[in-house]
């Protein structure tokens, strides 16, 4: 982990580099975080911590964070736009510092006022976009084999290819815990229908899995020509070793131009449209959002707003008087 870059910050004291080599402890060990996630807030924190001490003409200590004033947040912010830097980028900036100062205040005494300073300070408002879910008919396809007929690829890639969005599309899966699936965790037709999936936070969850996908991923498992033991991955690329993600993405561009479908046609697009679907087919959203690991509900009710959405869109081009 990057963690050990904190041993060093020019623009700060080492009292600071301690504090920050633990909190990010806390966040990988406690918070469950992800590697990429840590490392994003421990670059974000050094930011915020290398503009004050440019601000200041001083490196930073504690006590300089304890005294901090809602000013500096602002002036940090300012500084941030005068660089370009987007409005997700600045309020993750913001989170992490907090949780920073907010770690400080709970491990330390005289150091309450960075996180009074920074929770001052509202976060600039993100525009949500909307989910784009593919048509159900062009996400069905996606599996099928014929689509990809012109390829120089080995048919059992094809099958792995076919068998990994059948199952993101199928049960709602991100592309990670996709790949992360070993193959004693899927079961053999007739065997089962749920898989144990390990999502965000290494939180576990069960997932039904349909039967259409199964005998893909039997099929794909019978073609591989390594061996699958039963501890290790159950998609593999064609070395045998894990298979990136990037892999695919790439599929999903060659797709998109055999289909027509727009750039929003991604991986992750999958997952979008399992669950518009499912809501649109009258699925409950508390349900949706277990099969979904969504850790609030606000973030599954971002469905109901696609579902809304295209039933205007409908009912807007079909409608006689429309």
């Amino acid at each position: 982990m990057k963690q050990t870059q904190t041993d060093e910050l020019p623009f700060a004291a080492p009292e600071i580099a301690r504090e920050m080599a633990r909190w990010l402890t806390h966040l990988g060990a406690e918070r469950r975080m992800s590697t990429k996630t840590t490392e994003a807030y421990r670059r974000d924190v050094c930011q915020f911590l290398a503009f004050l001490a440019q601000h200041h003409g001083d490196r930073v200590t504690l006590d300089m964070l304890a005294a901090l004033e809602p000013r500096d947040i602002r002036a940090f912010m300012a500084a941030r736009r005068s660089e370009g830097i987007g409005t997700r980028s600045l309020t993750r900036a913001l989170a992490g510092s907090r949780s920073f100062a907010r770690f400080l205040d709970r491990v330390g005494d005289r150091r309450s006022s960075a996180f009074t300073a920074l929770a001052a300070i509202r976060s600039p408002k993100i525009a949500r976009a909307l989910p784009k879910p593919l048509p159900v008919a062009c996400a069905k396809r996606l599996a099928d084999a014929d689509l990809r007929a012109g390829e120089a690829r080995e048919p059992w890639v094809l099958a792995r290819d076919a068998a990994i969005l059948a199952l993101l599309y199928g049960s709602g899966l991100r592309i990670s815990e996709a790949l992360g699936l070993k193959r004693k965790d899927v079961p053999e037709p007739g065997e089962g229908d749920v898989i144990v999936v390990t999502g965000k936070g290494q939180k576990t969850r069960m997932v039904p899995v349909l039967t259409p996908v199964l005998r893909l991923i039997t099929d794909y498992v019978a073609r591989c020509p390594h061996t699958l033991p039963s501890d290790g991955p159950l998609f593999v690329g064609v070395q045998g070793g894990p298979l990136s993600p990037r892999v695919i993405q790439l599929v999903m561009e060659r797709l998109r131009g055999a289909l027509g479908l727009a750039d929003t046609a991604t991986p992750h697009a999958l997952r979008h449209s399992f669950a518009t679907h499912l809501l649109a087919r009258g699925g409950d959203l508390r349900a949706i959002q277990e099969l979904l690991g969504h850790a609030s509900l606000s973030t599954t009710q971002v469905y109901t707003e696609v579902d809304a959405e295209r039933l205007l869109e409908v009912y807007s081009t079909t409608h006689p008087r429309s």
